[in-house]
């Protein structure tokens, strides 16, 4: 039920986040950039998506970008890249930081109130505090899935996303794979009738829709190794694999099966069946990935026989507006 429930509200934060954008863009655009650039705030970033989000320039953000977190691996890795964009011999970057590291961070960015847009990318157990604070301090807010990873959270992000909307701010995630030009493509001809025909409504057995994606824990980004932080192994600080790269496949499919379409969480969607089960790292794997040689306290629990089992997997079957889905 728990599993479920989670399942559930994934669904509602990719609707929310879609509907939010669509229906208030032209408003909030105006108020971000009708008047003055987009300015950059990365708070607390330790993630790879936090820097990715600045490989280009971009035209309407202003080359400003202030960064406030605590000193560690993950500003350290997040400001090396931003330098790495800066330096590389094709098509440089010109950012500037503006870097306030120290134990009161957020309160520093909260009380500066510099800048327009949080880039928030990182710890997940931080994230939703991190969305409500930006929120009620008047900032919009960019957030790298996931934006919730507990009932206790969720509860949190649903006044995060009414403030918002009384606010007239935008709290959304960054959804990267609506670009890709072969979803774009694969979008327009689902909706050619004479080409695809109607999308069926299927069954739990036979799903209309099938979705599955494969993700690695030790990668290569920007040409180099991905070092991840070792709390990403941790499902209470990283949530669940069902919680991450899932909410992709999902908003792919809101996004290409319902365009323009309202989807109501509690009333157009119905789980039919969830599971989990983990993936086993060794320590030799896990260092490789973390370059930490030995696993810290907290991830206690999830060793077996000296090996880590992180609830990376998980596979899901549900309907909206009727028409059954499957995904793993």
């Amino acid at each position: 039920m728990k599993l479920a429930y989670n399942i559930r509200f994934l669904v509602f934060l990719l609707v929310v986040a879609s509907c939010s954008l669509s229906k208030r863009q032209t408003t909030d655009e105006a108020d971000i950039s009708g008047y003055h650039k987009i300015d950059l705030i990365v708070l607390d970033p330790g993630h790879f998506h936090a820097s990715l989000l600045q490989k280009e320039t971009l035209t309407d953000v202003s080359d400003t970008i202030r960064i406030y977190a605590p000193e560690g691996t993950g500003v350290n890795q997040y400001l090396e890249s931003i330098d790495s964009y800066n330096q590389r011999a094709e098509s440089p970057t010109t950012w500037k930081k503006q870097v306030y590291t120290g134990d009161d961070y957020l309160q520093k960015m909260l009380a500066d109130h510099k800048g327009n847009v949080v880039v928030l990318a990182g710890n997940n157990q931080k994230k939703t505090r991190y969305i409500m604070e930006s929120i009620k301090a008047g900032y919009h807010v960019l957030a790298d899935k996931p934006l919730a990873i507990n009932l206790q959270d969720f509860k949190l992000l649903t006044e995060a996303y009414q403030l918002a909307q009384k606010k007239n701010l935008l709290l959304y995630d960054l959804m990267t794979e609506r670009y890709d030009i072969l979803n774009i493509i694969e979008k327009e001809l689902l909706h050619q009738t004479e080409l695809f025909g109607n999308l069926q409504k299927g069954s739990p057995d036979n799903p209309s829709v099938i979705m599955e994606s494969v993700h690695h824990f030790f990668k290569t980004v920007s040409g180099k190794p991905l070092i991840r932080p070792a709390w990403y192994y941790d499902v209470e600080q990283q949530g669940e694999g069902i919680a991450d790269v899932t909410t992709h496949l999902i908003d792919l499919i809101n996004w290409q099966c319902f365009p323009d379409e309202t989807i109501h969480y509690l009333s157009d969607v119905t789980v039919n069946a969830a599971k989990h089960w983990p993936t086993p790292i060794t320590l030799a794997e896990f260092s490789q990935s973390t370059q930490i040689d030995s696993f810290p306290a907290y991830l206690n629990r999830y060793i077996k026989n000296d090996v880590l089992e992180v609830m990376a997997n998980g596979s899901l079957n549900y309907t909206v507006k009727g028409i059954c889905i499957g995904m793993k």
